[in-house]
């Protein structure tokens, strides 16, 4: 990418790789436990993410002829892994070609309403929305009396590499 998206969209995938591979720890039953106010499940919150992302990026890249996968099929973690590292790399080659400010695709309410919405909103969404449901199966996993994965941006960071110590304090 080369810019300051960089680091919004690598945690983006970090975050998500990092809820993955702690959700491949747990057993059918807590993958399939929710809460009030949160998406559903563990496990459905999951795909509805990976499948939302690809939405967002399909409309916005072109990066596939068509959807690149039948969202209503249901799958494992192991494929959705496999999906979120696709989705990662085909956002780095949309983000490096450089994203059009005039380009307008579009959206549909759930009146049937059609919306003329510019790729940043798109972009916009796509971070917020995963962001967001990550936070939801953090609370599942906390209302089960387990640690959730950190998936912070200080978290990504210090993972990364993306922050150091430059002096010790006290």
């Amino acid at each position: 990418m080369g810019h300051q998206l960089d680091d919004l969209f690598n945690h983006n995938a970090w975050a998500t790789a990092q809820v993955i591979a702690y959700c491949q720890g747990l057993d059918e039953t807590t993958l399939n436990t929710t809460e009030r106010g949160v998406y559903g499940t563990i496990l459905a919150t999951l795909r509805h993410i990976i499948d939302s992302e690809a939405g967002y990026l399909f409309r916005v890249s072109g990066a596939w002829p068509e959807y690149p996968w039948d969202g209503e099929q249901v799958v494992g973690l192991d494929v959705l892994s496999e999906r979120a590292d696709l989705l990662a790399a085909t956002w780095k080659l949309y983000l490096a070609g450089g994203v059009d400010d005039a380009w307008l695709g579009e959206a549909r309410g759930d009146n049937g309403d059609v919306f003329a919405v510019p790729a940043g909103i798109f972009i916009t969404q796509s971070i917020h929305h995963g962001s967001e449901h990550r936070a939801q199966i953090c609370t599942i996993l906390g209302s089960l009396g387990l640690e959730p994965p950190d998936v912070s941006a200080w978290g990504y960071s210090d993972e990364s590499g993306r922050s150091w110590l430059k002096t010790a304090g006290g």
